[in-house]
């Protein structure tokens, strides 16, 4: 890959939370090729881990939603592999559900997997990284929906809001030593991007009103990834890398059939 030398994670170890698919394994996929430990967690092993060559990421399980997991998570880190240098705290997601309809639960869960449970994480990783040399990096990943509207996720979209929130105060908190910033991709393209966007038609659809010509693919936010938690962006804390494409084309200028420009 021929990465410059400020990207070279060659002995160091990096968790990514729900990096077993979608997003998160396009992460996982990115520090492997630079040269990283990589640790990815879920709930239930997956079938295939990510892996770049002959390197392959190392699955822990763990529910993020659960403290006494989280822990548990930690200890085995610090137990198996002496330190812990970036955490890019991915875990979440949401169906799509009305909020006239949605129940509370619902909403509940929506908000404890989104925000709750990443602030978890982001406290039990900073207790490791404040005892090593060096310090760390917590990225969490954001998204548009924290930025405008986010009808049938509303809950997910006012949760990443909060996490905006929460990435300012605890790299006021936890500076110098940790550094805590957020990625937020705008519409990606997955394995489960169908989901949303229904079948090609109407994924290609959707790329068209973005300006870049195309969703985002994981490896755009893998090395979104890569830069923000490097010593290249040594100075970025408490910020917010927003990667959409050039956003979405305003819907007024098609409804008022203006010229184009």
């Amino acid at each position: 890959m021929g990465q410059l030398s400020g990207l070279d994670y060659s002995g160091k170890v990096v968790l990514v939370t729900g990096g077993t698919k979608g997003i998160g394994a396009g992460i996982a996929r990115s520090f492997l090729e630079a040269g990283a430990q990589v640790i990815v967690c879920g709930r239930t092993a997956p079938e295939a881990l990510p892996q770049a060559g002959s390197a392959q990421a190392i699955f822990m399980a763990c529910d993020v939603r659960d403290v006494e997991s989280l822990k548990a998570l930690f200890a085995g880190i610090a137990a198996d592999f002496g330190r812990l240098d970036v955490v890019i705290n991915n875990a979440g997601g949401s169906p799509s559900a009305d909020a006239d309809s949605a129940s509370p639960r619902f909403h509940e869960g929506i908000i404890r997997l989104n925000l709750i449970a990443p602030l978890n994480v982001a406290q039990q990783a900073n207790v490791l990284m404040q005892q090593q040399d060096g310090g760390g990096c917590i990225v969490f990943i954001g998204s548009i929906s924290a930025l405008r509207a986010s009808p049938g996720t509303a809950a997910y979209g006012a949760a990443k809001a909060g996490v905006l929130a929460l990435v300012q105060s605890l790299a006021v908190e936890w500076a110098p030593k940790v550094r805590v910033v957020a990625v937020s991709p705008g519409l990606v393209r997955t394995e489960q991007a169908h989901l949303h966007y229904g079948d090609e038609h109407g994924i290609a659809a959707v790329s068209a009103g973005i300006p870049a010509g195309r969703m985002a693919l994981p490896e755009d936010i893998g090395n979104a990834c890569l830069f923000i938690a490097s010593p290249m962006a040594g100075y970025a804390s408490g910020c917010n890398l927003l990667l959409h494409g050039g956003g979405e084309r305003p819907t007024f200028l098609s409804a008022a059939q203006s010229a184009a420009h």
